[in-house]
C-alpha cells in the first residue's frame, strides 16, 4: 500500500490535525504554520500524490487524493480527526468528508468554494512543460526562464519549489505535471456532494481575494449548514503565508475550544 510522503509535529498523544495543501504545494509550504499548531494538535502534513517527495501516479482525481488520505490516517490509527485543506487540499478535504463522514471532527477550509473556477494555471502547466530544467545551470537562470510564464516574483518562487537539482547538473521537476495537465479541468472542477454535513465547519477566506464570494458560501451553507466563514485582512489566496499570524489564530479559534 502506497502511502503518501508526510511529516508530523508535536506529541502523538494530541488530537489530530491533518494538512492538505494547493496544487503545485507541498508539505513544507506549511512547516511554519504547523509548527505554531503543534502545541495542541498532532499535526499531520503530507505531499498529494503527484508532489512534492509523494509517488507519481497517473491519476490525480479528487477521489484518489481523497483515498491518500483515508491511507494516511488508517496508517496513524486516527478513527476520527480534525483537517484543514487548503485550495486543491480544500476540495480534496470536502471530498474526504463526503466519503467519510464520520472521521472528520472539525473541517477547516481555506479560500475555496465547492463550484468550478475559471483555469488560471495553464501557463504554469505549460512552463513546466515548456522550459529545458535539465539544461539550467542555476536557481537564478531558472527564475530567469519562468518569468516568462509568470510575472510575480513570489509565485514563481513558489513554484520554483517544484523542481530539485540533478547529481549530473541541471534541474528535474518534482511533480507529475502531465497527470496534473491530464486531470487539470477536474482539480478546478466542482465538487459533487451525495449527503449534507452537519459538522463543525469553517472556510476562511483572504480578504483580497475572490475565491469564495458571497453566492458561493449561500451554496456552501446547503452542504455545510454549521459552516461559518472568516475573511482574513490585507491576504489573497495564500492565506496561510501573507498573514500567518491572523490565520493561525483563526485556526486555534474554530479548533481549540472543544479539543
Amino acid at each position: 500500500m502506497r502511502i503518501v510522503n508526510h511529516k508530523t509535529y508535536g506529541e502523538a498523544n494530541r488530537p489530530p490535525l491533518y494538512i492538505a495543501h494547493g496544487v503545485f504545494g507541498m508539505l513544507d509550504n506549511w512547516h511554519n504554520i504547523a509548527q505554531n499548531l503543534a502545541e495542541y494538535f498532532f499535526v499531520i502534513t503530507y505531499d498529494a500524490r503527484n508532489h512534492g517527495k509523494s509517488f507519481h501516479d497517473d491519476d490525480a482525481s479528487y477521489d484518489a487524493m481523497a483515498e491518500d488520505l483515508k491511507k494516511l490516517s488508517d496508517k496513524f490509527g486516527h478513527d476520527t480527526f480534525n483537517l484543514i485543506g487548503h485550495s486543491m487540499g480544500g476540495k480534496t478535504a470536502m471530498k474526504f468528508v463526503d466519503l467519510y463522514p464520520d472521521k472528520v471532527s472539525k473541517l477547516i477550509v481555506v479560500d475555496i468554494a465547492p463550484k468550478a473556477y475559471k483555469a488560471s494555471h495553464t501557463s504554469f502547466i505549460q512552463a513546466f512543460k515548456e522550459i529545458p530544467f535539465d539544461r539550467i545551470a542555476n536557481r537564478k537562470d531558472a527564475d530567469l526562464a519562468f518569468s516568462e510564464y509568470a510575472n510575480d516574483m513570489a509565485i514563481r518562487q513558489f513554484l520554483l519549489k517544484n523542481i530539485e537539482s540533478r547529481p549530473e547538473g541541471g534541474y528535474q521537476l518534482k511533480i507529475n505535471v502531465d497527470a496534473i495537465e491530464y486531470h487539470y479541468q477536474e482539480i478546478i472542477g466542482g465538487i459533487e456532494f451525495q449527503n449534507t454535513h452537519n459538522l463543525p465547519c469553517t472556510f476562511i477566506a483572504g480578504g483580497n481575494s475572490h475565491y469564495i464570494g458571497e453566492n458561493d458560501f449561500i451554496r456552501i451553507q446547503n452542504i455545510f449548514p454549521n459552516a461559518k466563514l472568516i475573511s482574513i485582512k490585507n491576504a489573497g489566496h495564500w492565506v496561510h503565508a501573507e498573514q500567518p499570524q491572523a490565520f493561525v489564530h483563526a485556526i486555534k479559534t474554530c479548533l481549540i475550544d472543544t479539543n
